[in-house]
């Protein structure tokens, strides 16, 4: 990738998208095309195209997706399954199709097993069943990473697939209908401290091990591998380290200043008992996470406050 190839960020107004263009614009790349959904409806195939065949970009990066935790992905499975596999075939298809030199698909780790051996590695796909309150969304992003791959071996096409971990940071939702656990449980925090409230429920048993990657840092490492990555095989993005949701909870109660009682709701999922990411192959190419968890829950909330705070 040069700095005068024009890069198409799909999905730029997400919390991925969002801090990529800003990745690329510090880093000087100045030809970044954006389309908003009412200019172009990435789920209907007669418009991406007529978008590409406007546009031509050399560089596409499909950040856009419908994405949600665990409520959303048990509410709404066909949602999930249906749009992502639009929104992905039309743009990895159309990228083809147009002649873009390189396309960067972004999937997540619930691609991998339930019970993958830990941390996971790239190797560990579709070697066992998926965690049930996730896997609509999990298949479509198979999908895409198999489409990818197969277009790389048919056609040469130097399309490429990053699995991110669990992501936070400014720009996120905040929704507790469909948000996930870090922002549902920033914006928690945050309600009860202003009410005043003595204790705070969290959904599972608080025991399920978690990593976090702050969305400047994933931006980041997909500048990395856009400049320096050229396989069809997955790679992992992540931090290297994990901690339980109560640790997380605690953390964002502190951060926040939260004095109440946390009480975990153990009739609620728990969802994959642990899911840390083997990030072995990311750090060979000289790309390290700069945002430790707890200076990036400090800046998510502050972006809260400023932007949506009650």
């Amino acid at each position: 990738m040069n700095q005068t190839d024009s890069i198409f960020v799909a999905g730029h107004r997400g919390l991925v998208g969002g801090a990529i263009v800003r990745n690329l614009t510090a880093h000087g790349y100045e030809r970044i095309i954006v389309r908003t959904r009412a200019e172009v409806d990435l789920t209907d195939p007669r418009q991406v195209d007529a978008f590409f065949a406007e546009t031509k970009p050399q560089i596409v990066v499909d950040a856009a997706a419908k994405v949600g935790g665990i409520k959303a992905n048990r509410d709404y499975p066909v949602d999930f399954l249906l749009q992502n596999l639009q929104i992905q075939n039309n743009l990895i298809s159309a990228a083809h199709r147009h002649g873009a030199a390189k396309l960067l698909f972004l999937g997540s780790s619930c691609i991998y097993p339930k019970l993958a051996p830990q941390p996971i590695t790239e190797d560990a796909l579709l070697s066992g069943p998926l965690e049930p309150t996730n896997e609509a969304y999990a298949l479509a992003k198979i999908a895409g990473i198999k489409l990818c791959q197969a277009y790389a071996r048919q056609f040469g096409c130097n399309f490429i697939s990053a699995m991110p971990t669990n992501l936070y940071g400014p720009g996120d939702n905040f929704d507790l209908e469909n948000s996930h656990v870090l922002p549902a449980l920033m914006r928690k925090v945050h309600e009860a401290k202003i009410s005043g409230a003595s204790e705070l429920v969290v959904w599972g048993t608080g025991s399920p091990r978690r990593e976090f990657l702050h969305n400047d840092d994933l931006a980041d490492a997909c500048r990395v591998l856009l400049e320096r990555y050229d396989s069809p095989d997955v790679i992992n993005v992540g931090c290297g380290e994990d901690v339980t949701i109560r640790e997380l909870a605690e953390l964002v109660c502190e951060v926040l200043e939260f004095k109440g009682r946390l009480v975990f709701d153990t009739t609620k999922p728990d969802g994959t008992p642990r899911k840390l990411l083997d990030v072995s192959k990311i750090t060979v190419l000289g790309w390290r996470p700069k945002i430790s968890l707890r200076d990036g829950i400090a800046t998510t909330y502050r972006w809260y406050l400023e932007n949506q705070g009650l």
